[in-house]
């Protein structure tokens, strides 16, 4: 008999695990592993059973983190800050992890209602907090729900603070879980926070005081936490012509009327596509549902809207940051932007080109929030990964929807007044950097035999690594696992300088980049493609673009399963 058939548990998980009882697959998904922190913290079906989320794994947590701060600040005035997104349980799932931490005496703020991510990371530092918590599952599918947790620098946990929380959550019993909390240690939080919050994002995103400002612009917060912060945003920074996709206005964590509520996928943006058709808008914006992800759908140079993919929006957000320091002469060497390794090279060119550091950091927000902690007597201007996700400045120590859109609509905005376009800048970004172009693709696979085909791929691609893909030679293997660097044509292995991760990237003779990694919030294997040319002025992009995908699709085709 399962250990959740009797007490600790209460009667409806036990008669909800007797029930799945009668589903042996399920079952076996539902306990073959406890959930584990992996990239963007925690992320699961929400269901009983330890490989779920449900209050009792979510208990744990808490109970262990409570432990943790304790021990790790004796005498202090210990304060957690907790919000959540719209997801189905989140408030309920929030508010009895904020229990259990006043439980253990710790002092916790509870945001009143559903916020954006960034804000809670903006809130941990503002309310000097050593913990945050949010309840979230990004972007995955409406059955998911997850924890992401903050230390005190407002970033998510890296090593070692990640494996020592970790390691405690793994030694807490369920039988230690402290549900009953003390109201007298529960403070709710909500316009204040958001006040300074918003402030903030002004002070760092915004260039043009004025208002009235002639852009059109169509907003989707795709049933998410954007609605409470970004209209609020738009309107101050002078944005009085902006359109919200009605039928995707209201948080619902079912998200009916997509497939998924992810700004990566186009089908998510189509709606707000349709309305900004019908408003003749220039700039369609949609974030996923905690607002930290972001996508954008601009026009181009024949008024033909074009999805922008992350590494785009990366690229002209950055260069103009670039561009707007250096014509204020505020730019110098102790200056530095970021990125990942399965990101877009031009970002290390536009660093060289503007004289600044360059820092390039592992998949997940997290490494870059580290290299600011890190690198005090650097100043961050901005930076970002492939997967729709910018941070401007460092209030925040997460990417932020909110910030990263306001900074698209002023860039937007003026080059509209300019007689340019966004699209136009992304052409110049490609005019001085050279035309790249990536892919990503992800190959799901759910359950325990998942785990173990995603682990055969990675060690096959690790032991036997291909000499050529697609008759182009494979000069550069790094392991990000074992942290060596093999050169195939010097014979040389250098180590790499980064914390040990599942990843393998594959550089070829002719410049592309192939990088593999299990992901560490779903049950995917993830392979980005990057590849270049030089830009052809003679040629139209549409042309030029059509050149690389050839190239992408057949990199895909000689690797892919």
């Amino acid at each position: 008999m399962s250990p959740w058939m009797r007490p600790p548990f209460d009667q409806e998980t036990q008669n909800q695990v007797a029930q799945l009882s009668q589903s042996p697959e399920e079952a076996e998904d539902a306990f073959y592993k406890d959930l584990e922190f992996g990239t963007g913290g925690m992320r699961g079906i929400m269901g009983v059973g330890t490989n779920r989320i449900n209050k009792y794994t979510l208990g744990k947590n808490s109970q262990g983190i409570a432990e943790y701060l304790l021990e790790e600040y004796p005498n202090t005035d210990i304060r957690v800050v907790i919000a959540y997104d719209c997801r189905n349980q989140s408030q309920e799932l929030a508010k009895i992890c904020a229990e259990i931490f006043t439980a253990n005496g710790i002092h916790c703020f509870l945001f009143s209602d559903l916020r954006p991510t960034p804000e809670l990371s903006f809130a941990v530092r503002h309310l000097k907090a050593q913990c945050g918590i949010v309840l979230t599952a990004s972007h995955n599918p409406p059955e998911y729900n997850g924890y992401k947790v903050y230390g005190q620098d407002g970033g998510q946990l890296v090593p070692p603070q990640d494996h020592q929380i970790s390691q405690k959550i793994k030694n807490t019993p369920f039988e230690s879980i402290k549900f009953k909390g003390d109201k007298n240690l529960l403070e709710f939080i909500d316009e204040k926070i958001d006040s300074a919050y918003q402030k903030d994002v002004l002070n760092s995103a915004l260039f043009d005081t004025g208002r009235n400002k002639p852009l059109k612009i169509v907003f989707t917060p795709i049933h998410g936490t954007s609605i409470t912060a970004l209209p609020q945003v738009l309107k101050q920074a002078g944005y009085d012509k902006v359109s919200i996709v009605e039928e995707q206005l209201k948080p619902n964590g079912n998200f009916p009327t997509v497939v998924s509520p992810n700004p990566e996928e186009r089908e998510a943006l189509q709606m707000a596509v349709a309305l900004a058709t019908e408003k003749g808008a220039d700039l369609v914006i949609g974030t996923d549902p905690d607002a930290d992800r972001f996508g954008l759908v601009v026009k181009d140079n024949h008024s033909e809207w074009y999805y922008l993919n992350g590494n785009q929006i990366m690229a002209v957000l950055t260069d103009y940051l670039l561009q707007k320091r250096a014509r204020a002469k505020k730019l110098h060497s102790n200056c530095f932007i970021a990125s990942t390794v399965v990101s877009t090279p031009m970002i290390q060119k536009m660093a060289e080109h503007y004289g600044v550091q360059y820092k390039n950091t592992l998949t997940g927000f997290k490494w870059i929030a580290k290299l600011i902690e890190d690198f005090p007597d650097l100043e961050f201007i901005g930076g970002g990964e492939e997967s729709f996700g910018y941070l401007v400045g460092d209030s925040v120590r997460d990417k932020d929807a909110i910030s990263a859109s306001l900074l698209a609509c002023e860039i937007a905005n003026e080059a509209l007044q300019n007689g340019s376009s966004f699209f136009e800048l992304l052409m110049e970004c490609y005019r001085k950097y050279g035309a790249y172009k990536e892919h990503l693709v992800s190959i799901t696979k759910k359950g325990k035999q998942g785990v173990e085909y995603i682990a055969k791929q990675m060690e096959n691609f690790r032991v036997n690594p291909p000499q050529t893909i697609n008759g182009i030679r494979v000069v550069v293997l790094e392991d990000y696992h074992n942290l060596t660097s093999y050169n195939f044509e010097l014979k040389q292995q250098q180590p790499l300088d980064f914390s040990p991760s599942n990843v393998l990237i594959f550089k070829l003779a002719d410049g592309t980049k192939i990088a593999l990694r299990p992901s560490g919030t779903e049950p995917k294997i993830k392979y980005y493609f990057s590849v270049n040319q030089k830009f052809d002025s003679k040629l139209s992009w549409k042309a030029q673009e059509a050149i690389l995908d050839q190239h992408l699709n057949q990199l895909s085709s000689a690797i892919l399963p």
